[in-house]
């Protein structure tokens, strides 16, 4: 962003050149001279708007603390498989701003996001601009092809939508799709393991029949919801740690490994295991919930 430096220019000059940037931002929004990818991605909207949006909550409310950015390579595609908690998908914005922050080289995660984000006016739209795609394998064997970064969060809604007794415990991993993706694409596989997600909403009760009526996967209840109103639904301040594992290199195997299905179950079951034992080990160092 051409204005960060804006801060350590003379006293006065600061905020006349934010302005400026502001107001060339504006301008090109209104003219349309902006671009966005095939898959609707508006890299300049989310550099500057929304990470921005995000940012408080990233570092004040959450003060999320992030090890082993440095397991993500500098280039090329990635795919960084993560562990999905907490009723609302914060988790997933988190995960992104965590690699957008603190990466040396600038690299943006794409996640792959549930059909409902993409049926949800407004929510479809700011998704797609965020650089949020389908899960599904074409475009994720796509992005990965053109050297991206790449979020997928296997367990889905079994993982989002889990009752609180069964935290930090990974649900199933599907039928191990995401292997076969970057086996076909030779991309390495980044294990990543999220701490603090799973508190900010304690779901202690699923309204089935609300969640049928409403089309949703699940409806929670939680100490706070639906009980308090709009208030119910302010996640609880904890604090989180996102670790990013050592990549499991996918490029040594031979063409038709994508159809043995034995490799295909042992690779997701490594991923699997990396991420829940390393879970496991973060929740051990961990002093409390909110500190």
């Amino acid at each position: 962003a051409d204005g960060s430096g804006a801060d350590g220019a003379a006293p006065g000059g600061g905020w006349e050149r934010r302005l400026a940037h502001g107001l060339s931002f504006l301008r090109r929004r209104v003219t349309g001279e902006y671009e966005v990818d095939e898959f609707g991605y508006d890299r300049e909207l989310t550099d500057q708007v929304l990470m921005s949006l995000l940012r408080p909550l990233y570092e004040k409310y959450f003060r999320v603390e992030v090890k082993g950015i440095e397991n993500i390579p500098d280039t090329g595609g990635a795919l960084v498989v993560c562990n999905h908690s907490g009723t609302l998908p914060l988790d997933g914005l988190m995960l992104q701003v965590a690699v957008h922050d603190n990466h040396p080289a600038d690299r943006n995660l794409r996640l792959l996001a549930a059909d409902l984000v993409f049926m949800l006016p407004v929510v479809n739209e700011l998704a797609r601009k965020a650089g949020h795609t389908l899960a599904c394998a074409e475009d994720a064997q796509r992005l990965l092809e053109r050297g991206e970064v790449v979020g997928v969060m296997p367990e889905g809604f079994k993982g989002i939508g889990k009752p609180f007794a069964d935290r930090y415990k990974l649900q199933r991993f599907g039928r191990g799709g995401f292997v076969s993706t970057a086996l076909r694409a030779g991309a390495p596989i980044v294990p990543c393991s999220i701490v603090g997600a799973e508190e900010i909403y304690p779901m202690i009760g699923n309204a089935k029949t609300v969640a049928r009526l409403l089309g949703f996967p699940y409806f929670p209840i939680t100490p706070t919801f639906p009980w308090l109103g709009p208030l119910g639904a302010v996640p609880l301040p904890t604090k989180w740690t996102i670790q990013f594992g050592e990549p499991i290199p996918t490029d040594g195997y031979p063409q038709d490994a994508v159809d043995d299905p034995m490799l295909m179950f042992n690779l997701t079951d490594q991923v699997r295991e990396t991420i829940q034992h390393t879970l496991y080990k973060l929740l051990v160092q961990r002093r409390s919930v909110f500190f």
